[in-house]
């Protein structure tokens, strides 16, 4: 079942307004709603006095317009009594200060208070509606993830590392105490990384940084417990943020969800203003079906401009449209716009929805409506399929919180080096499932890994296995670097991974800003595009076994090979010795699809993306999705039926600006 609808405030409004909001809902094809998320002082307005008589009339009247309910629990945001009462409850901040009340997320995770309280109204919750046929799922807190450098969560670090080291002694050894005659003699010695402290030892700050994402996935798994204890059947999701949010271990956070959900707002994006070609949220989408491997939600979807002190831009006409149809596309099952309402009061007054202020329906009320239509007819359709992806790009957040702690250049982002490489696949429409570095691989025909800096015995040994029964594999530059503690591997570079990917790295040589070094291709990727150029950062190789795939054209490593490929086992693995801006990334992606035999679904122009959602019985279901501003022509070869239109497709398939279609094998 494809569930469409809003998050909706009914505290925000007049009860004599929702009749006429759920009438709305229930025209434009809405059949669920989450509430509730940040309505701790309507529910509980006094310590241990519940009131749900509210929310019980809301439901009521939802359910009888034919919505169903995602309930939020409401501890993103608690009340001022409970804070005033637990001054020691609010989070501290990374430069030592501790916050004040005001606005949301102003708690820390580890308060013996807080968690007292989230216990008290999560179960109160749990009991008063889970065993209501109207609430269908609960939503967890809302968008975990500011980081605390309080007393208590000093303690919890000191109790987490003993845990983790078992003595001081092997701590000491793994951090490297001995420099700088930080050797620790007591567990309460040792800090937290607050800035005060100047630069951090690498190995504590990563540790800090697995220890808080480890705190969240513990306070979130004391509610999932308190619902579970009283809920009937009822799902459980949490909001995340997409592949840009970086401070909590997603895989981790996802694992005890029954589905993964997340906010989607394309144009408010990490990497871009402007939408562009859907990349940024096609990845988002894929790293959040990535997390279980399986369909998920987006339980807040863009609606209008969002902005808190500055108005950000509204979507264009069609673009809401196009962003649900893209969420499904790449396995969205539910897409819930953020929000219903504009709301005229409070932080978020320029925070569009899908209604103004006034409460009165206008253009975007009509697309959400006229997209509502269409899911309604394409339901049976879509039911049973799912994406199935046979090119995986592996997301490692250990690396990723090592290079927090040590960039090692002012132009490198983890994250956006991933995308780049994401981009090229995306361009030829193949699928792909973000996954972790020791997922099982064996489904996939290509694995790219970018920067997997952070390798352990464990992921060395899942990419050799991987490669030797045949798969092909991308590494890039400054992989293999590190180990588990965070110090540099005393082997040749790419440490654990040089006898998988045949070669040495001699030098490394980070290039200053907007410099790139031209790159010429060996004969094995003759007939992949022209030349392309190294940027951020090179590294001057030397192949131990492994073939020459492409050489720095100038420069101090002219003629110096720049990537390489090692045939190892039944598979090969390709190293490549820079990040390479767009031009490099696509004749490699290029090269590297044809390599694996895997086949784009459909070529299409710029600006165009198709993807597939195929059912177990085969059957599929092709999106050709048009981000650009302009009408497009995409080429079809066979017969093929438009299920939106319910029309056969032409042979010259002509797509409107931000126009959908979805074909079938006629």
């Amino acid at each position: 079942m494809l569930y469409y609808g809003a998050d909706y405030y009914p505290e925000h409004w007049p009860e004599a307004r929702w009749p006429l909001d759920a009438r709305l809902m229930h025209e434009a094809g809405f059949n669920l709603v989450r509430l509730g998320e940040f309505a701790w002082s309507r529910l509980e307005p006094r310590p241990g006095r519940h009131d749900f008589s509210w929310l019980d009339r809301a439901i009521d009247l939802l359910a009888s317009h034919g919505l169903r309910v995602v309930l939020g629990t409401p501890t993103a945001s608690p009340p001022p009594w409970l804070m005033a009462r637990h001054p020691e409850a609010y989070l501290v901040r990374e430069d030592g200060l501790r916050a004040t009340y005001g606005h949301r997320r102003c708690y820390c995770p580890s308060s013996p208070a807080y968690r007292e309280h989230t216990h008290a109204i999560v179960g109160a919750l749990a009991r008063h509606y889970g065993a209501n046929s109207n609430v269908i799922a609960w939503q967890i807190d809302n968008e975990f993830g500011s980081r605390c450098y309080c007393d208590h969560c000093r303690q919890r670090f000191q109790e987490w590392l003993r845990a983790r080291y078992g003595t001081l002694d092997a701590l000491n050894q793994a951090w490297g105490t001995v420099f700088w005659s930080q050797v620790y003699s007591d567990w309460a010695e040792i800090p937290v990384p607050v800035a005060t402290g100047g630069v951090p030892n690498p190995a504590l700050a990563l540790d800090y940084r697995r220890f808080m994402s480890d705190l969240y996935v513990e306070y979130q798994a004391l509610q999932i417990e308190e619902i579970r204890r009283h809920s009937h059947g009822q799902m459980i999701t949490h909001n995340l943020m997409g592949f840009g949010y970086e401070d909590l271990n997603y895989y981790d956070l996802a694992r005890p969800l029954d589905v993964v959900s997340w906010d989607n707002y394309p144009r408010t994006q990490w990497a871009a203003a402007e939408p562009g070609d859907g990349v940024l949220a096609a990845l988002g989408h894929d790293a959040m079906r990535g997390l279980k491997r399986q369909g998920f939600w987006v339980i807040e979807e863009q609606s209008g401009p969002a902005g808190w002190q500055m108005l950000g831009q509204p979507p264009r006409p069609g673009e809401i449209r196009l962003w649900a149809y893209q969420a499904v596309a790449h396995g969205a099952d539910a897409v819930v716009y953020f929000r219903w309402r504009s709301c005229p009061f409070g932080t978020e007054q320029f925070w569009y929805g899908i209604l103004d202020h006034d409460g009165t329906p206008r253009r975007r009320y009509e697309e959400v409506k006229r997209t509502g239509g269409e899911f309604a007819r394409l339901s049976q359709a879509l039911t049973g399929t799912g994406v199935r992806a046979e090119v995986a790009l592996l997301h490692c957040y250990d690396s990723r919180f090592a290079f927090q702690v040590q960039p090692g250049h002012p132009e490198f982002r983890y994250a956006t080096h991933a995308l780049d490489l994401y981009r090229a696949l995306h361009r030829r429409n193949v699928a792909v499932d973000v996954v972790p570095p020791t997922a099982d691989l064996t489904a996939y025909r290509l694995v790219v890994a970018p920067a997997l800096h952070l390798v352990t015995d464990e992921v060395a040994a899942n990419l050799a296995r991987y490669v030797g029964a045949g798969g092909v594999l991308l590494l890039t530059a400054r992989s293999g670097v590190k180990a588990a503690n965070n110090a540099m591997v005393e082997l040749p570079l790419p440490g654990l991974l040089a006898g998988l990917a045949g070669v040495e790295v001699e030098e490394c040589d980070p290039l200053p800003a907007g410099v790139g070094r031209p790159v010429a291709w060996e004969p094995p990727m003759v007939g992949h595009a022209g030349t392309g150029q190294a940027t951020v950062w090179c590294e001057a190789l030397a192949p131990c076994g492994a073939e020459v795939v492409a050489r720095y054209a100038s420069g101090p490593y002219a003629g110096r090979p720049a990537a390489v490929r090692h045939r190892y086992g039944r598979g090969q693995a390709v190293y490549l010795g820079t990040c390479g801006d767009s031009a490099l990334l696509q004749a490699l992606a290029d090269w590297l699809l044809s390599q694996a035999g895997v086949r784009s679904p459909l070529v299409t122009p710029e600006g165009v993306e198709a993807t597939i959602r195929q059912a177990s019985d085969g059957r599929q279901l092709l999106f050709v999705l048009n981000h650009a501003d302009e009408p497009r022509e995409v080429a079809l070869d066979g017969a093929w039926r438009e299920l939106i239109s319910d029309q056969p497709a032409p042979s010259l398939l002509r797509l409107e600006a931000k126009g959908v279609a979805i074909l079938q094998k006629a």
